[in-house]
């Protein structure tokens, strides 16, 4: 292990609901939380102002809602935080080539590698410049740890939070992580964790005076050694660059069962098609096609079916998870469904379309891709900000809570909620006062979907060039 402080970890700080105040100047310094709306929506993120109430990320958007009903709850949009992400990864890339993202908002980097930091103090002035323009570029805050080791960079942002930096000093590390409970360790879930309170261990220290021996009895010998290491703060994992996509996947879950079979088979062939955008965007393609279904009891099936060769064309794909599906008793109804694809490969084999219908000969009625006219908008995926619902007719539109809006009079603004036929608007931008609210039919023709504003003035929402794709992006 190193003996400077040059490992990064960035952390942004309530990433998604940060981006939706700085978004929207009438929830700023206002609870917000996001995440699914629906009666078996969590909660993704949510602001600083609502963690006050008890509110946390993952917790059931019901109990959220009893515990802060006053907050502003928000659909999340997901495209404007993949943009925001991609600023904040290319700064961290100028920082050093070894970048290492764990997920959206949180990345590992080494500043050795970049040259960028070689003591204390090169390391502090890189942590505090990189904090400073992802204020400017972005409008947001980040956390940033820096340690000598991947755990403890991690340990050190944590502590930062929110908008701090944290520098662990090589020495102090030991006496830093005793008294730290057992599961601020990776590795350490409830169930280990229990597992070692059961044995009398419950800090981190603890598990130091235990000994290797006690730790290998306790846990098995890979487990076991690998936690004693870290509990002498020993972490030699590198931070690792590129991280090959395993697979490409979506699934939704609903807000009631479904039951209708036709209905289980469109939301498949809807749920295909934004795969395929989705493996396209990483400019992927994959030989394996795979179905989930959860059904009403919570049990989870998956099936999957390879092909001959990778392919990216949305009728194989249909095609297959239609088939798929057909393998699925849905009798009792359906709590979610997911089309995912493996395998993946940065080239197609054209012929697969051949293939796929002359596999489907002989099948029971699948869908073919070929749905019905009234059908068809739900089977092309969901816009930034509207859709077509599906149990209402083709003329009527769902709006979303915090998704983008344009009004021919009245300009840009975001939809505060929706329902009996109406749709409530609040008109502002990033850059304006807290705007007025206006209601209006929820088929205006006056008013439409829009994309995202740049959250600071006069930059992008996206990078310029941005390939887009791939990774743990």
């Amino acid at each position: 292990m190193r003996t400077t402080p040059t490992i990064l970890h960035l952390d942004m700080d309530a990433f998604f609901a940060s981006a939706e105040q700085a978004s929207k100047p009438s929830l700023r310094g206002k609870a917000v939380i996001v995440g699914g709306l629906g009666p078996r929506g969590v909660v993704s993120t949510c602001s600083y102002e609502a963690r006050v109430f008890g509110v946390h990320s993952a917790m059931p958007m019901a109990q959220a809602r009893r515990l802060a009903p006053n907050a502003a709850y928000l659909v999340p949009r997901f495209g404007l935080y993949r943009q925001i992400s991609e600023q904040v990864m290319g700064l961290l890339r100028e920082l050093s080539p070894l970048v290492e993202p764990l997920s959206l908002d949180e990345a590992f980097v080494d500043l050795e590698a970049g040259e960028t930091a070689w003591d204390e103090r090169s390391a502090l002035l890189a942590g505090r410049k990189l904090r400073d323009d992802i204020r400017a570029v972005t409008g947001l805050t980040g956390s940033v740890g820096l340690a000598a080791c991947k755990m403890l960079a991690k340990i050190a942002s944590e502590q930062a939070k929110p908008d701090g930096l944290v520098l662990i000093e090589p020495g102090t590390e030991r006496a830093l992580l005793a008294p730290m409970p057992v599961r601020i360790l990776p590795g350490v879930g409830p169930a280990t964790g229990d597992h070692l309170r059961r044995g009398g261990i419950s800090t981190v220290g603890e598990i130091a005076e235990a000994g290797e021996d006690e730790l290998v009895r306790l846990l098995g010998k890979a487990h076991g050694l690998g936690l004693y290491a870290m509990a002498l703060a020993r972490d030699e994992r590198p931070v690792v660059a590129e991280r090959d996509t395993k697979s490409v996947s979506v699934e939704d879950t609903y807000d009631v069962d479904i039951h209708d079979r036709v209905r289980v088979r469109m939301e498949v062939q809807r749920l295909a098609d934004r795969c395929v955008q989705r493996l396209r965007g990483a400019h992927l393609s994959g030989r394996t096609i795979v179905l989930k279904v959860r059904r009403y009891d919570f049990s989870t099936l998956t099936r999957s079916e390879t092909l001959r060769g990778p392919t990216d064309d949305p009728g194989v794909v249909r095609e297959a998870a239609a088939r798929l599906l057909e393998a699925v008793d849905t009798t009792g109804g359906v709590r979610l469904l997911g089309v995912g694809v493996t395998g993946l490969a940065d080239y197609t084999q054209e012929d697969l379309f051949a293939q796929a219908q002359a596999a489907a000969a002989g099948v029971e009625e699948v869908a073919s891709g070929e749905l019905p006219e009234e059908a068809r908008a739900v089977a092309v995926g969901v816009g930034v900000g509207v859709e077509e619902s599906a149990d209402a007719g083709p003329a009527e539109r769902v709006w979303r809570a915090g998704h983008d809006v344009r009004h021919v009079e009245f300009g840009h603004g975001w939809v505060q909620g929706s329902g009996l036929g109406r749709v409530t608007v609040r008109f502002e931008t990033p850059g304006s006062v807290p705007g007025r609210v206006k209601t209006f039919r929820v088929d205006d023709p006056g008013l439409e979907s829009a994309e995202p504003l740049p959250l600071v003035e006069g930059l992008p929402v996206g990078p310029a060039g941005g390939s887009g794709g791939g990774g743990a992006l």
